[in-house]
């Protein structure tokens, strides 16, 4: 790193902090499979459904389940998470409502649980507040898709007084120098995103995915997990030659839209069968 990089962001990774989400991928590197990470909305349809549809989706074969944080103006959604974050909105969610599901998801399942949040969210919260009481409620960390490293001093500071995961994204766009300041102050896994835009299910995945994680592994990351377009078991079959881990997101809500948490855990097992990779010789 430069001497320019503002607060020298490379030294605020503290090898010393348990990562939750390392070790879930891991354990999912040694039995020969691709780590699977569902994502789906906090409070959808209700907060009850999304505690047990993310219950569904652990049991079921999610080794890191990301529970996303209803935004007023999201960046990265599709229209399918969208509408369904539209309508918790509409109902009165609220924030902290997201450690009583993270605490009840964590509670009944082994996989890692870590929130996808907008910054501002937190922000305005506190981000020692947020953190702590993330903690407390046994997540694993945070995905940011809007925060920079250069502005995330406090995030640095708070994750690491707590034992969180930050888990920055890297894209098609991104420059070598910004994969490697990504890398460097990553914990857990770097989102790879495999697609120029919004959020859901495609036909096949980009075929940018291979390069993205390629660029985060030549820049030191020990874990790349893609998303954006994945959500078939041969697509992530397809991303196991080349990635720690596949996620998925908008499949998932369609099917807690289209059949609640039961089809959840039924398009679970089905993906998972996507996860085991081919012995090589």
């Amino acid at each position: 790193m430069s001497a320019s990089t503002p607060q020298d962001t490379s030294r605020t990774q503290d090898s010393s902090v348990r990562s939750l989400t390392t070790e879930a991928i891991e354990r999912a590197r040694a039995a020969g499979r691709t780590a699977l990470i569902g994502y789906l909305p906090a409070g959808y349809p209700t907060v009850e459904d999304s505690i047990e549809a993310a219950v569904e989706l652990g049991r079921n074969g999610a080794d890191v389940i990301e529970i996303g944080i209803p935004y007023s103006d999201p960046v990265m959604d599709g229209p399918v998470i969208q509408a369904a974050t539209s309508q918790v909105l509409a109902d009165g969610f609220r924030v902290d409502q997201v450690f009583e599901i993270v605490r009840a998801v964590t509670e009944r399942t082994d996989a890692a649980v870590v929130v996808m949040t907008y910054w501002n969210l937190v922000g305005r919260m506190g981000v020692d507040a947020f953190a702590r009481r993330l903690a407390e409620a046994g997540g694993a960390g945070i995905v940011t898709p809007d925060l920079v490293p250069e502005e995330a001093e406090e995030w640095f500071a708070a994750s690491d007084r707590y034992g969180l995961d930050r888990i920055f994204l890297t894209a098609p766009s991104s420059t070598p120098e910004r994969v490697r300041l990504i890398t460097e102050v990553s914990r857990g896994f770097v989102y790879g995103v495999s697609v120029m835009g919004v959020t859901g299910a495609r036909d096949q995945v980009s075929n940018a995915a291979e390069s993205v994680v390629a660029a985060a592994h030549e820049a030191g990351a020990p874990r790349v997990c893609v998303g954006l377009g994945v959500s078939r078991p041969e697509h992530i079959r397809e991303i196991g030659r080349y990635a720690d881990g596949a996620i998925v997101g908008t499949a998932l809500v369609a099917a807690l839209r289209d059949g609640g948490p039961a089809a959840v855990g039924r398009l679970a097992a089905d993906l998972a069968r996507g996860t085991q990779r081919e012995a090589t010789a």
